[in-house]
């Protein structure tokens, strides 16, 4: 095995390009491997620095849009009991479409 990349920028320089152990086929290998884990460890930063704090921009839309939404239920039920409220109540009719037998006064 060889030894790990030195802390500079992996993406921009070949740290296995003249050890003297290594092929140039396998000095390009380790190169591509050491950028690919690179690329894994800023992944996985990035990943639980989300998980850790939520992205205010997001948490902010998305209040509004609870509060949005809460405003459109009221406004829909509030439809809906007028609708309901404004349709004429006929107590034969009624009583003729449901079956109901009780003779009323």
């Amino acid at each position: 095995m060889s030894s790990p990349p030195p802390a500079g920028n992996i993406f921009e320089e070949n740290p296995y390009e003249n050890h003297l152990s290594l092929s140039p086929v396998e000095a390009e290998v380790l190169w591509e491997y050491a950028k690919l884990a690179q690329n894994v460890k800023l992944v996985t930063m990035k990943t639980r620095k989300l998980m850790d704090e939520p992205d205010q921009m997001l948490v902010s839309r998305l209040r509004s849009l609870e509060t949005k939404m809460g405003l459109v239920m009221v406004l829909f039920k509030a439809s809906v009991w007028n609708v309901i409220n404004e349709q004429p109540v006929d107590a034969m009719h009624a009583a003729e479409t449901s079956g109901d037998t009780t003779i009323r006064r």
